[in-house]
């Protein structure tokens, strides 16, 4: 099988994690934060691909050693949810950085001052 897939979903991350190290704005890093999650949608999906395989769903195809290779549905869920589980954190990174707007008047970590008084 082919190193490409899995080459892309590396870069992604590392792209993300870049982008989350050098940001200047709560709002950016929470969108480098969603670029990082896409990455493991990639490497999910690049671990679950097989070449000529079909989904296991279909009832008028015959079990798999006569009827062809089936891809596992396993793989399929764990991206699902994986793809919930990114929306629910960025929106809730998303609403964390309203607040600290609404709050602390900016968005930029290094100015932001600690909670004591």
């Amino acid at each position: 099988m082919s190193t490409l897939p899995y080459l892309t979903a590396g870069w992604i991350m590392l792209a993300g994690l870049y982008g989350v190290v050098t940001t200047r704005d709560l709002v950016h890093a929470v969108v480098c934060v969603s670029v990082t999650q896409s990455g493991t949608y990639v490497l999910l999906l690049a671990i679950g691909y097989r070449s000529g395989a079909t989904a296991p769903v279909f009832s008028d195809r015959p079990p798999p050693p006569a009827g062809g290779p089936v891809t596992d549905p396993v793989v399929q869920a764990m991206t699902l949810t994986d793809i919930v589980v990114g929306a629910t954190v960025t929106a809730l990174l998303l609403a964390l950085a309203v607040q600290v707007a609404k709050r602390r008047a900016t968005l930029d970590p290094g100015a932001l001052r600690t909670l004591e008084p």
